[in-house]
């Protein structure tokens, strides 16, 4: 089950430092960079089975102590950072647990098999009218 904002918040550690990219001077002085750290092992709202799929989809993301990293330096704000952080974050903990349908095997209808050879059948015949008449001698 996913994690309302709250537990998240609760359960995350927020690192702040110097952004670059736009923003002129205040660059310099302001930490407007947020990086999110969950530690996923950890989590409490997560059951067994579940941090055991995060941390299959997700291990990729992970360094080597299971930890979730997002980071957000987009906007000159350090408020900003942190709500696209969790969102982010979010985003990224809805789509790992999702759970993939499994494609239920079928056969081909009959009617799209006879439309497939009608129509090759009429492709042919289009392309047997371009070339030249043979003459039989």
């Amino acid at each position: 089950m996913l994690p309302d904002r709250e537990d998240i918040i609760k359960s995350v550690i927020f690192k702040t430092s110097r952004s670059g990219g736009k923003g002129g001077q205040n660059v310099n002085k302001v930490s407007s960079k947020v990086e999110l750290v969950l530690h996923i092992p950890s989590a409490p709202f997560f059951n067994d089975q579940e941090k055991s799929l995060l941390l299959e989809k997700l291990s990729t993301r992970l360094d080597t102590e299971n930890n979730l990293h997002v980071v957000s330096q987009e906007d000159r704000s350090q408020l900003l950072n942190k709500e696209r952080c969790i969102v982010k974050m979010i985003f990224l903990l809805k789509s790992a647990l999702k759970l993939k349908k499994k494609r239920m095997v079928t056969k081909t209808p009959k009617s799209v098999i006879r439309k497939r050879l009608e129509n090759k059948s009429i492709v042919s015949d289009k392309k047997g009218l371009r070339k030249k008449p043979q003459i039989d001698s």
